[in-house]
């Protein structure tokens, strides 16, 4: 009976993990605030060094899981220097051709856990 509970707990935190990727994957245009660039929620964008401008994302596997690329919605559309990339499952933002991402570490707007992370991730800005 314990390892049945233990196992309908652990997968109840795993659904509940993917629905708050899910309900964040597409999102509204990035905006400026403070310098930098941010989701419709406030959370900081990052870029990734080893991206090429134009290029297909260099995050896989694991590191997508980490840093979630932020997604574009069917009815976005591109402006200025802002575009929308071809990514896995749609299009995802990027900005004078950079792609940008969230950092999974980062749990309330503002935080900027992912600057400098490894010397290749870096807040995004204008």
């Amino acid at each position: 009976m314990k390892k049945r509970i233990q196992m309908f707990a652990a997968a109840a935190t795993v659904a509940t993990a993917f629905a708050s990727i899910a309900s964040s994957a597409h999102a509204a245009a990035p905006k400026e605030a403070n310098g930098m660039f941010v989701d419709e929620k406030g959370m900081t964008l990052y870029t990734f060094d080893k991206d090429t401008k134009g290029g297909p994302s260099a995050c896989t596997g694991g590191c997508a899981q980490a840093w979630p690329a932020a997604m574009a919605g069917a009815s976005d559309q591109p402006s200025g220097k802002w575009t929308m990339e071809a990514a896995d499952g749609g299009k995802q933002w990027a900005y004078d051709g950079k792609r940008v991402y969230r950092f999974a570490k980062d749990t309330k707007p503002g935080d900027k856990n992912g600057d400098n992370f490894r010397d290749v991730w870096h807040v995004a800005k204008p």
